[in-house]
């Protein structure tokens, strides 16, 4: 089996239920993005559903005040998050009729949407051939294919995205980067990974080497 079908098959069976991932509408997922940026999901969580359940449409977060906007992300810091949510809400809702742009180069357009998140709902919600590479995926990529590039290069990563773009089914984009995802965030995590019970354990070449429960390998704490 191969690294994609291993990952997407564990993927099924252990990935979250999370509210996020039981929808295509960007508007949900440009939501958890932004939120769980710098962000853990159980600390993200409650505020997702506050801001749902406040904001059930990208036109009633466009509608609201500042103040309420910024009274609902109390807590959860960063608050130049929550004002550039606030001000592309409104740019969606007043200037695009409420639709999000549907592919990952004009999503780069919006205020406070960088590479990961314009990949992540492009590919999520419109099935866009497009990777996403967060700390997680760095990490899965660099200890299964023993890669020690600085991971704090620009150049590194282009690599892992064309890495992962290799990688990636065309036929179903979403689900290999929802599964490379969680799998760095359940199962090759920063600190000693379980590699024993890991279902890509007889091919990790970082593994091979004996290097998976070394500091070497432990690069780059995520959100999980």
């Amino acid at each position: 089996m191969n690294f994609a079908n291993s990952l997407t098959k564990w993927y099924i069976q252990n990935k979250r239920d999370l509210p996020w991932r039981n929808t295509q509408n960007p508007y949900l997922i440009w939501l958890s993005e932004i939120m769980l940026q710098q962000t853990r999901v159980a600390q993200g969580m409650p505020y997702f559903l506050s801001f749902t359940t406040a904001f059930p449409t990208v036109f009633d977060l466009a509608n609201a005040s500042e103040e309420q906007v910024l009274k609902l992300w109390q807590g959860l810091g960063y608050y130049s998050r929550a004002r550039n949510l606030h001000k592309t809400a409104q740019k969606i809702a007043y200037e695009h009729n409420g639709v999000f742009p549907d592919n990952y180069t004009d999503l780069l357009q919006l205020k406070g949407i960088g590479d990961y998140t314009a990949a992540a709902i492009a590919s999520f919600s419109y099935n866009e051939v497009v990777p996403v590479v967060d700390g997680n995926v760095f990490r899965v990529l660099s200890r299964y294919f023993d890669i020690e590039s600085d991971i704090a290069l620009g150049s590194t990563k282009k690599e892992f995205a064309a890495l992962a773009l290799e990688l990636m089914p065309k036929n179903n984009p979403a689900l290999f980067n929802q599964a490379i995802m969680e799998f760095g965030a359940l199962q090759c995590v920063p600190k000693s990974p379980n590699c024993e019970i890991c279902v890509l354990n007889s091919s990790c070449l970082a593994l091979k080497k004996k290097q998976s429960q070394s500091a070497s390998c432990e690069i780059k704490k995520t959100k999980s």
